[in-house]
């Protein structure tokens, strides 16, 4: 599909900003622009989308008045990194929604921002490579800004309702694009990611305490017990590590506040 025209665009330093009133899809968007050559750095932002999707094409409700944004880089590190840039932008996001009071968010491996078992946001990382021959990093952030849609498998909350507030997706987009930046900057195409991985696990949640996660192998439980050096979540169960690569995570037991002490 074909994007209507943007209704504005920033400059936001080395960044752009396409400002849309709706879009079937913030990454489709950037999809068609890396496709078209775009030189990437580029922000694309709708007030309202109309086929919004996560991970494994679960549908993203999007209703306006939240945050629907997708940042387009290009050769941002070496392909087998990609993964990386998830953590990237959700110690991003985490970070963003402190800065305008809502600092009791936890980061839900793998790409999730939660508050007391509630869904704020979603992140979704995808990558292609561009008829140039590059490597193009589109990174998905859908945030309930001013409202929660109901969904039936998880409850959900919203910035403003955790602030007591009402709050912008505007006033959340700036903050998110300079964090976003300032990760980048930390991360350096992967070279800083202990920095970033550190930081994530800072705000991680059900760090140390009991999780079941489903994937090829099936459903299985044991502790939380961090991320190895490539981001992928340790499972331990009776006193045995496993590393786990992708799956579904639920936490069986969430701690409020911070997470516990556990960076292993």
């Amino acid at each position: 599909m074909t994007a209507e025209a943007a209704l504005e665009t920033l400059i936001l330093g080395a960044w752009r900003a396409e400002l849309h009133a709706r879009l079937g899809s913030t990454n489709d968007r950037a999809r068609e622009l890396a496709v078209a050559g775009d030189v990437g750095r580029v922000w694309v932002v709708a007030d309202e989308q109309l086929s919004g999707r996560g991970r494994h094409e679960r549908v993203w409700t999007s209703p306006p008045g939240n945050l629907y944004a997708s940042a387009l880089i290009l050769d941002p590190c070496p392909i087998a990194l990609g993964a990386e840039i998830g953590f990237v932008a959700g110690v991003a996001a985490q970070r963003a929604c402190a800065d305008l009071g809502v600092t009791s968010a936890r980061l839900k491996w793998p790409n999730d921002l939660q508050v007391g078992g509630a869904k704020l946001a979603g992140l979704l990382v995808e990558g292609l490579t561009t008829p140039q021959r590059r490597f193009a990093a589109i990174v998905g952030i859908g945030v309930n800004v001013a409202s929660a849609p109901q969904v039936p498998a998880y409850p959900t909350t919203s910035l403003s309702q955790l602030a007591g507030r009402p709050i912008t997706a505007r006033a959340l987009f700036e903050r998110l694009a300079a964090r976003f930046e300032e990760s980048l900057g930390v991360w350096a195409r992967g070279a800083g990611f202990s920095a970033i991985r550190e930081s994530w696990l800072a705000a991680a949640a059900g760090l140390g305490g009991p999780i079941r996660v489903n994937d090829a192998k099936g459903a299985r439980e044991g502790r939380f017990a961090g991320l190895d050096e490539r981001g992928r979540l340790k499972l331990e169960r009776d006193g045995v590590m496993e590393i786990i690569e992708s799956a579904d995570l639920t936490l069986i037991s969430a701690p409020s506040g911070a997470t516990e002490g556990v960076r292993a």
